[in-house]
């Protein structure tokens, strides 16, 4: 790239890049890469073509371009992701919030006729925590403990809720799904890993190689992790709790299965976006010695 140019003609040639490498939006991560570069929003980037760089931020641009082209996601390359309207913090320690888990928060919330109400959460393998800190977000009265097994993704999930201003109400504890948890929880959340072990070699780069493997590999059918997590669901709901699992796809109707299995009645699918079954939500309805 030239020492300095202008936004037009520097975008211009970093979409062309990207397109090359197998990037699916050229245009859209080259303006969120110069903004950043930059230290411009966005809007200025996309209305002002004419405008000139300076040498340090095309230095800073090319950075981020070239690890771009190895197909780092843009997120972890600046850093954070918005998610539920908010700003999370990620990094390589943590799964990469998705939109398609904003169908979790939506069904959660929706299963909740006052907002007002003091509730217990508790999500199990909280990652960046978006999940759990989203709910706090739109519950005021609500309280929540994030549980993973990796002390990086902790780390990124409390400075998460510091940076949100909740970490006056939740806790994030260290530990494989509930084992160690005691004491009783009305809403019940998580987004294991369940891609089948033989698929996440073959998954795109910006998953297989920039998110963390344990938060994506759920064993030989993708169903390991919630046959693990079923007991501690059971151990810590309420009499009423309320449960929210996101699934693969396909995978709806044998969660479903475990879900019932383990005592949870009116079981729903509810779909992302693209219609695709991604949250299976039950509600717990008899007692399982």
């Amino acid at each position: 790239m030239p020492d300095a140019s202008n936004v037009g003609a520097v975008l211009l040639a970093a979409q062309t890049r990207l397109k090359s490498a197998g990037v699916d939006t050229p245009r859209l991560d080259a303006i969120l890469l110069l903004a950043e570069a930059a230290t411009l929003s966005e809007d200025l980037i996309r209305s002002r073509p004419e405008m000139p760089l300076t040498h340090d931020a095309v230095v800073a641009f090319e950075a981020m371009l070239q690890r771009r082209l190895r197909r780092e996601p843009v997120s972890k390359i600046i850093g954070r992701r918005e998610f539920w309207s908010l700003e999370f913090r990620t990094s390589s320690d943590v799964l990469d919030p998705r939109g398609d888990s904003e169908t979790l928060v939506a069904g959660v919330l929706a299963a909740i006729p006052d907002r007002r109400v003091s509730l217990r959460i508790v999500d199990f393998g909280t990652g960046s925590g978006c999940l759990l800190l989203s709910l706090l977000h739109e519950l005021p009265n609500a309280t929540g403990v994030g549980i993973d097994v990796s002390p990086p993704a902790l780390s990124v999930a409390q400075d998460n809720a510091e940076r949100l201003g909740l970490s006056s109400r939740c806790l994030f504890r260290l530990g494989s799904w509930g084992k160690g948890i005691e004491g009783t929880f009305d809403i019940l959340i998580s987004n294991p890993p369940y891609i089948e072990s033989g698929v996440v070699p073959g998954l795109e780069p910006e998953v297989a190689d920039y998110d963390p493997l344990l938060a994506l590999d759920g064993g030989a059918d993708g169903l390991d992790a919630y046959r693990a997590l079923l007991p501690d669901l059971v151990r810590l709901a309420t009499k009423d709790a309320f449960a929210a699992l996101e699934v693969g796809m396909g995978q709806d109707v044998a969660v479903s299965h475990l879900l019932a299995g383990a005592g949870f009645g009116e079981i729903a699918v509810l779909p992302d976006l693209s219609g695709i079954g991604r949250v299976v939500t039950g509600r717990k309805s008899v007692q399982i010695p």
